[in-house]
């Protein structure tokens, strides 16, 4: 299934919801993390979350999300923008155990159970919006839930799952992010209530071949889902030799001669896609009396 996001509305608008597919996107980011398979669901997670989340921005506006726990997966960074583009890492992506008690990724063991969840966008302002969370439960759709509600006060349900195959690759991927807007009635919010806590897996429906707009009608039952937009979404990393080449020149004269010297050369590596950039010692050169 081609990975795609839908934005919707029912109830007369007093629910917003986004849902999406991305298996390939998360696929993606685990060959190029080559994370195994516990590390995959988390990393996974916090990709599809924030690629909806960048979903609700307009226009250039950007975000980053990071959620750092006391799990040995350490922190988990993901990026997103309007136009459905995403890349993310983990600073372990090799950290794996056995199912849980209830026959899932121990998601929560690997990525802990204290630290913080923190969104930082970018939207065109002169300061930048932050907002910081402490982790409830280490299994990202619940921190993301209570960042909802604490940070945006606006109570907001959200799902996300991956299924991943004996070989780590990804079986399925994909979410939901459902949003209260004021003035929804109670018999609204009790009737949602009443379907989340019976809904299945995410990954699950996926799995099955369900579409986002299928998810959303399934979890809304026999009410209306109101689809206002479909947006493909992808894994797309900014970076770019000319990047490093700046990053490089900020490092400053002594720095870069010492690469020279030493190396006689130099490697950089993007911590979002691993790509691999390569300056020889007269590329080197040419940046120190760039530098200057």
């Amino acid at each position: 299934m081609e990975d795609y996001l839908v934005k919707a509305t029912t109830h007369d608008g007093m629910i917003r919801a986004y849902a999406i597919s991305s298996t390939r996107l998360v696929e993606e980011a685990r060959r190029r993390q080559d994370s195994w398979a516990t590390t995959t669901a988390a990393l996974g997670r916090t990709l599809t979350i924030t690629t909806m989340m960048g979903a609700m921005l307009k226009g250039e506006n950007t975000l980053t999300v990071k959620v750092e726990g006391d799990g040995p997966i350490g922190a988990i960074v993901a990026d997103g923008n309007a136009k459905g583009e995403v890349r993310g890492y983990v600073s372990n992506p090799h950290v794996d155990f056995e199912l849980n008690e209830q026959g899932k990724l121990d998601v929560r063991r690997a990525v802990g159970t204290s630290g913080s969840v923190s969104v930082i966008k970018d939207l065109g302002l002169k300061d930048y919006f932050t907002g910081q969370v402490p982790i409830v439960s280490g299994e990202i759709s619940e921190d993301f839930t209570y960042y909802f509600a604490t940070s945006e006060q606006t109570p907001s349900a959200v799902g996300a799952g991956v299924l991943v195959n004996p070989d780590h690759s990804v079986s399925s991927a994909g979410g939901f992010i459902v949003q209260i807007m004021p003035g929804a009635s109670d018999e609204v919010i009790t009737h949602l209530e009443k379907q989340l806590q019976s809904f299945p897996s995410i990954s699950a429906l996926i799995s099955k071949g369900y579409k986002p707009e299928e998810v959303l009608q399934r979890l809304f039952d026999d009410t209306e889902v109101k689809i206002h937009e479909k947006m493909s979404v992808h894994f797309l990393c900014k970076c770019s030799k000319e990047r490093f080449e700046q990053a490089i020149i900020s490092l400053g004269k002594d720095e870069i001669q010492a690469m020279i010297n030493e190396d006689h050369g130099a490697e950089t590596v993007c911590h979002f896609c691993n790509e691999k950039y390569y300056f020889t010692e007269n590329e080197l050169i040419s940046l120190v009396q760039e530098g200057k």
